[in-house]
């Protein structure tokens, strides 16, 4: 709240600042010019478009063309007496000033035309945008104790401000610091306030197209649409084409005020749906008509603009009071007090300029109010964006610290769950080892046992089973060993064990193994089952086949499917199919080559030798990186 609070604060500075400046700018003209004279009087001949001539009569200035006709425009011709210079001025050159002339002007001194604005009936221009000076030749300014006539031609369009101030007179070094004052503080403010709107309306416009807050939209609204108000007064060329760049100009300062009412009740709290439709259903014909009783000259369409108008700000006014009185909000109690300032000043500006109450040279108001006005709304707005900048970074923060102790716990979950996957499988390795040696070495043990147990026992049968028990064992102990996925580690290590053993037999070995590709399925399970098999294979040669050569045969055959396929080939006695003698020898080995995916097949013929074949199915190993 505090950032939001400074924000404002220093927005309420602005316009009191402007306030003052503006004061003092006023004052400080009128002080330094007593010779100045202010003529409120005059004679007016009038010709209403359609309706016959009017004889001059006296008016008091200002003279406002909207007293005459409503709907129609026409001409008017003013007549006034200019004071005789007094002889201390002689020497100085006069002007004159008007601080509102208009729509067309032609200016004459003693019938000579020293200053025209616009072609007259020319809509295309309109002088009562700001304030005319007239420099007059030194001979045209009469001499001392000479009064001269001056007349003002005009043309008027209907709805149009048109007519003529209060006339200042006197010495132009006194005159042309007014004039500065007048546009500096009616053209040169609005040249400001037009660009500082346009800087506010690109800026909320890119905040709502971050963010999409109703706030920032209605507020880029209010600020777009008082750049074309704020131009229209800021005394540069507008486009022609009257009546239709006035009817833009009306539809846009009244949508610039709906948009500002609606702007202050979005920067307390999200209106309701009553208020948004009324907002919807009054501000929108408001526009309208008020654009279309201009272009078409109808009154009467202004009239019901107006009324909808104030019904509609009168409704969002309506709920900032509540807010402010019910839920006591700062903020509401700051549009409050600006919006009491620009109705103050809008009231200034209608009793001085429309009610003709005093001189229409009073430099109006309620621009300069209605900016101060958007200024708090831009400091509500920046409080509003800075109050959601911080809840995103404390949101961010909040996110961070729970996805670090999100973090944490994973990484504790995982170093847990990695551990006990060790543990698990440090218990798996323990059981298979003890199952294998359950099963391998110590059923040869058993069977040893039994052997040695009986008398008569065979020594070369015992010494067979005890070669037989080493055997196993080493398989087991060679499973042990890293093997990174090399099969052909597995089966030279096979051969390494068992080269004694046939050498001992007077078995030629033939060793055709190839260099096969790693493989991801090469575990010490599946290698102690392809031992065990080669190893059954081996043994049943070295016991059965009376052969004098083996071949061992290893290689990558691409498939389909890829496979490793593995060959033990003799040249011994070989057997019959469905003849094989012993124990479950062939059936052991299937069983071990289907646990790992893998099939065994048996060729033999008498007398042609026995032929194993292990056909393994399997994956290439992923390459690092």
């Amino acid at each position: 709240m505090l950032p939001g609070l400074r924000l404002l604060l220093r927005a309420l500075l602005l316009p009191l600042l402007a306030a003052a400046l503006l004061l003092a700018a006023q004052a400080a003209p009128a002080a330094r010019a007593p010779a100045i004279h202010t003529l409120h009087s005059a004679d007016a001949a009038v010709q209403v478009d359609g309706q016959p001539p009017r004889l001059p009569r006296p008016v008091e200035l200002p003279f406002r063309w909207q007293a005459q006709s409503t709907r129609d425009g026409g001409r008017a011709t003013l007549t006034l007496r200019l004071p005789a210079r007094p002889a201390a001025d002689a020497e100085r050159p006069y002007g004159l000033l008007f601080e509102a002339l208009g729509n067309q002007a032609a200016v004459y001194i003693n019938d000579e035309l020293v200053a025209q604005w616009g072609e007259l009936d020319d809509p295309d221009t309109d002088a009562a945008r700001g304030p005319r000076l007239v420099r007059l030749p030194p001979e045209l300014a009469g001499g001392v104790g000479d009064t001269l006539l001056l007349r003002v031609e005009l043309s008027c369009q209907p709805q149009r401000d048109g007519g003529m101030s209060a006339v200042r007179w006197g010495p132009l070094d006194d005159i042309e610091p007014l004039y500065d004052h007048e546009r500096l503080w009616r053209n040169g403010a609005a040249l400001v306030y037009a660009a500082g709107m346009l800087l506010m309306a690109g800026l909320a416009a890119g905040l709502w197209w971050h963010q999409r807050d109703p706030l920032y939209r209605a507020f880029a609204l209010a600020a777009l649409t008082g750049v074309v108000r704020n131009l229209d007064q800021s005394g540069l060329p507008m486009p022609p084409g009257w009546p239709l760049w006035d009817a833009l100009t009306v539809m846009t300062c009244v949508a610039h005020l709906v948009a500002m009412a609606y702007s202050a009740v979005l920067a307390i709290r999200p209106p309701s749906a009553r208020l948004r439709c009324a907002v919807l259903v009054g501000g929108v014909p408001a526009a309208l008509l008020a654009g279309l009783g201009l272009a078409l000259h109808q009154p009467l369409l202004n009239v019901v603009a107006k009324g909808l108008l104030a019904l509609t700000v009168l409704a969002c006014l309506a709920e900032v009071v509540r807010q402010a009185v019910y839920r006591r909000a700062f903020g509401a109690w700051t549009l409050l007090a600006a919006a009491a300032a620009t109705l103050a000043a809008g009231l200034h500006d209608l009793l001085h300029a429309h009610l003709g109450v005093a001189d229409v040279a009073s430099v109006p108001l309620l621009p300069h109010a209605i900016f101060g006005f958007m200024l708090v709304l831009a400091a509500l707005v920046m409080a509003r964006y800075s109050r959601s900048v911080h809840a995103y970074r404390d949101l961010a923060r909040s996110l961070d610290h729970r996805v670090a102790e999100r973090e944490r716990q994973l990484t504790e979950a995982l170093d847990s769950l990695h551990a006990q996957r060790q543990q698990q499988a440090v218990l798996l390795e323990r059981q298979r080892i003890m199952q294998e040696i359950h099963d391998g070495v110590g059923s040869q043990l058993v069977g040893l046992l039994n052997m040695v147990s009986r008398p008569g026992a065979d020594p070369e049968v015992v010494a067979a089973q005890v070669k037989m028990a080493l055997d196993e064992m080493r398989v087991a102990v060679d499973s042990l060993q890293p093997l990174e996925g090399d099969l052909t580690v597995v089966l030279a290590t096979l051969r390494y064990r068992l080269q004694p053993r046939l050498e001992a037999a007077g078995l030629a070995l033939e060793w055709e193994v190839d260099s096969l590709p790693p493989r991801a399925d090469v575990t010490p399970q599946s290698a102690m089952q392809i031992q065990r098999i080669l190893l059954e294979g081996f043994t049943n040669v070295l016991r059965h086949a009376q052969a004098r050569r083996i071949r061992l045969s290893a290689h990558w055959d691409v498939g389909p499917p890829e496979r490793v396929q593995i060959v033990l080939a003799d040249d011994g006695a070989g057997f019959a199919p469905g003849t094989a003698r012993g124990g479950h020898g062939l059936a052991n080995m299937r069983s071990r080559a289907a646990s790992i995916g893998a099939t065994l097949a048996v060729e033999a013929a008498p007398g042609l030798g026995t032929r194993v074949r292990l056909d393994w199915p399997v994956r290439r190993e992923p390459a690092p990186g």
